[in-house]
Parts: C-alpha cells; structure tokens; sequence
C-alpha cells in the first residue's frame, strides 16, 4: 500500500472495510444495511478516504456509480484486509466451539491426584486440540506473570482486581485414624482426650502446625494436637494416618476410598471441622477463552458429581 498512500499518513482498516463493501455491492444503501451502519455514514466515512487519499475512489452519477482507476487499484488492497479480517472472525468462533491451544493450569498436587485423575484424562481426549500444562508445586503461581490460564486454590482468596474467581465446590471436614491406631490408643470421647493421643498435623504457610477448630452445634472446640509429624500435604498425611500413625483432620471427600477400604474410621464423628472452598481463579478478561471455559465446567461436573 506504500505506493498508494501517503507515507505522513496512516488509514483506517475500518474505512477501507467500507469502502470495500461500498465497491462489491455499487450501493451506499446496500452497504451500509449488511454493515448494520446508516448510510450517511458510510457516505461521510467514503468522502474523508477520498480526502485523505487526495483522489476520488468512485464516479457517481443519478443512475450508477462506477470505481476509479485509483479507486480499482484501492480495491485490491482492501479485499485483502476484508478476507484477513474474516479469517480472524473464522478462527474466533472456530475456538468458540472447538477449544484449542496451549492451557497452563496450577493445581495443588493432593486435589490433582486423589480427585482430578480421571477428569485430566477425559478433558485430554475430549479436547485433541489443546496442550495441557499442568503446575502442581506447592508454591502460589503469579497467573498473569508467569502466563497461566487458570490456577485451583483452596480456602479465602485475596482481593485481587486482576483476577476473577469461580467457585468449584466446598469441602467439609472431619477427623479420622486407623482402626488399628484406635485400638492401640484408644478412641476419643471428646475433644479435650485429644491432648493424650498423636496427630500428624499439616504445616500451614507460617511454618508452624494448623491449630484444629471443632464444633458440635453451639459447642466449639480449638487446639493445636501434639504429634511429631507435620507436612504440607494433606494426601500424604492421610497416608500416613492410614499407617496408623496418628489422627488426622481431611476433608471427608479426601478419606472416602481409605474409609470404604476399612483403612480409616472416623473420630469423633459428631464434630465437624471448617469447610474449605475450592476455587478456579483465572486472568479478568471479558471474553475467556473456550479452552479455559471447556476446563472449569469439567472441574465443576468432576468435583460435584
């Protein structure tokens, strides 16, 4: 196009869209209905081209208007950008319906192996066309640093105008240990016996070991148990309550094949620990791409079934 335009001068991709329908249909009526615009102003938007240009594009008469010379050598540059504009509108609403892609996904490493397994294979052969990543280190990514589509967090969330989040469930909480545990120590009655028995307990992010907060409707119960193992993660300390190593505080959903596969009992039944919600926090976009969006309904429909 430089030898057409001015090099002081920069067009509009807009305004030759227009022009292009205006010289396919011969009609600034026709034109401006299949743009959904009015028709002075695909007229005025022509007429400041043509100044910009500093040639006119179209001869018109009372009964047809014909292209210019100029105007026929114009023509070929902007049918080139309409059918590059139409590509990008046919890749759009092609991976609207057809997710495709690289998708980077922080998952904390106990949620992907004890509940994601099956889905992350499902959401593989459903979707041929995307590349999934998966992040499971302990650490909190910086999704829009670090180029993630999406991250699953557990528990409160900070405030964040950069981000947005989708709930994906609530999971609620108890104690459990071996029955082998239990008929070696004993079983709690309440949660003061506690104190006598051995926990292994999860290591919170200030270093230290979570305290436990209990209810029994409008009785409540808080305390840090002893124990002599503590990690940062909750699939191993069941495993290691499954041992026999001491009680452990899980969300329910977590100790659901131990318990049916006699490995583990609850204790003190009665009394529940807090509800942890499971978050999907992803970059703030107004439009989110169907690769992230074919993603969330699949963790939705994995963790609440």
């Amino acid at each position: 196009m430089s030898n057409i335009v001015p090099s002081t001068e920069q067009l509009s991709a807009d305004d030759l869209l227009i022009f292009a329908q205006v010289a396919q249909l011969h009609s600034f009526t026709q034109a401006a209905n299949r743009l959904g615009r009015p028709k002075s102003t695909v007229s005025r938007r022509i007429t400041l081209l043509e100044e910009q240009l500093g040639e006119r594009l179209f001869v018109r008469t009372t009964r047809r208007m014909t292209l210019t010379e100029f105007g026929e050598q114009l023509l070929d540059h902007a049918q080139h950008i309409t059918a590059e504009v139409q590509a990008a509108w046919a890749l759009s609403e092609q991976r609207k319906v057809q997710p495709s892609g690289r998708l980077r996904v922080s998952i904390p490493s106990d949620f992907a192996n004890l509940f994601l397994v099956d889905m992350l294979a499902a959401f593989v052969a459903l979707h041929p066309e995307v590349s999934l990543e998966l992040d499971l280190s302990a650490r909190r990514v910086d999704l829009l640093g670090e180029g993630f589509d999406l991250a699953v967090r557990m528990g409160v969330l900070p405030d964040d105008a950069l981000l947005t989040a989708r709930r994906l469930t609530v999971f609620s909480s108890g104690l459990y240990a071996a029955p082998e545990y239990l008929l070696r120590q004993g079983e709690p009655r309440q949660p003061e016996d506690l104190q006598q028995h051995q926990a292994v307990r999860l290591l919170t992010r200030t270093g230290e070991p979570a305290t436990w907060h209990l209810r029994n409707g409008a009785k409540q119960w808080q305390g840090v148990p002893l124990g002599r193992l503590t990690a940062n993660s909750p699939e191993l300390l069941m495993r290691l309550a499954c041992t026999g190593a001491g009680i452990v505080e899980i969300p329910h959903q977590f100790a659901l094949t131990s318990v049916q596969a006699g490995q583990l009992r609850p204790v003190l039944s009665a009394w529940s620990a807090p509800e942890h919600i499971a978050w999907a926090v992803f970059p703030g976009r107004r439009l989110m791409p169907a690769k992230t969006r074919a993603f969330i309904d699949m963790l939705v429909v994995a963790l609440n079934s």
